[in-house]
């Protein structure tokens, strides 16, 4: 049969059940509905067998077309669509309780979005830490050091090793290694001339075996040139350093009562450009 409006007064149900939340008899709680499942709702194409209870699809109704904001697709692709169906094929409001049941290796996965998965707009809770409040863990976090700690690779389990991060004033990056031919020359990583300031390296040089007077003569984006004394050949280890200039130089004091203040987030704010590590 097909019906063009149906009105229920009080209850529907659909399948085989008893739902006792939705009350009984004259308890019954009008404008109720009970689906046994499975339900789907949407497009009738997106799935191919049951995968859950509920199955929600993309909104694919004609009837229920929205005005369109175009996507940056349509911009790229040269379109200008007037009317589209919603983007969302779920919307809540009010609060969300969700209660797992350890089917599944996770009691929530999100994944897809153009550029993030997850958005929230808020702080998050997790029981799981401490403390719970991710916005207080990394105010804590930023006022500490910066640490990893693993298994001990030497004792193995029931020891940790526990190794801290050196921190400075800087957006910093370095290059090390051991220079032992005739050339006298360290080459850089090629992407350095695009990662850093020629500028702000510098150089630190160990001599291997003897006293070689090692100095550094010149430098650029892709070599720095050595030279020991009588022009003999150098053996030595070293420690490149220099500052990105991909991103903002650091700023290393700004006011504020928290690391939520900090005046440029995104590294982009050109009013923050240049660098810190300045040579002249």
């Amino acid at each position: 049969m097909k019906f063009g409006n149906i009105t229920i007064g009080k209850q529907l149900l659909v399948g085989w059940g008893l739902p006792k939340a939705l009350g009984k008899g004259k308890s019954q709680i009008r404008g109720s509905a009970y689906v046994e499942g499975p339900l789907q709702v949407g497009n009738d194409k997106q799935y191919n067998h049951v995968e859950a209870t509920v199955m929600i699809g993309e909104e694919d109704n004609n009837d229920a077309l929205i005005d369109a904001i175009p996507t940056s697709q349509d911009i790229e692709d040269g379109n200008d669509p007037k009317q589209r169906p919603s983007n969302l094929s779920l919307k809540v409001k009010g609060n969300v309780n969700i209660e797992g049941d350890g089917k599944t290796d996770y009691g929530l996965e999100v994944s897809g979005g153009e550029s993030e998965p997850l958005h929230v707009k808020g702080d998050i809770i997790c029981d799981a830490i401490s403390p719970s409040s991710l916005y207080e863990r990394f105010e804590i976090a930023d006022e500490k050091p910066k640490p990893f700690d693993m298994v001990h690779p030497s004792r193995g389990e029931g020891n940790r090793l526990r190794y801290a991060c050196i921190e400075g004033p800087e957006v910093g990056v370095y290059y090390r290694g051991r220079v032992r031919n005739k050339n006298n020359v360290i080459t850089l990583p090629a992407y350095w001339r695009d990662l850093v300031h020629t500028d702000s390296i510098s150089v630190q040089l160990q001599p291997i075996g003897a006293h070689q007077d090692v100095i550094v003569k010149r430098w650029d984006n892709e070599k720095i040139y050595l030279q020991a004394q009588g022009g003999m050949p150098v053996d030595c280890f070293f420690h490149v350093y220099a500052e990105r200039k991909d991103v903002n130089k650091l700023v290393t004091e700004y006011e504020g009562d928290s690391w939520a203040d900090y005046p440029d987030p995104e590294y982009n704010d050109p009013k923050y450009g240049g660098q810190n590590i300045v040579t002249g």
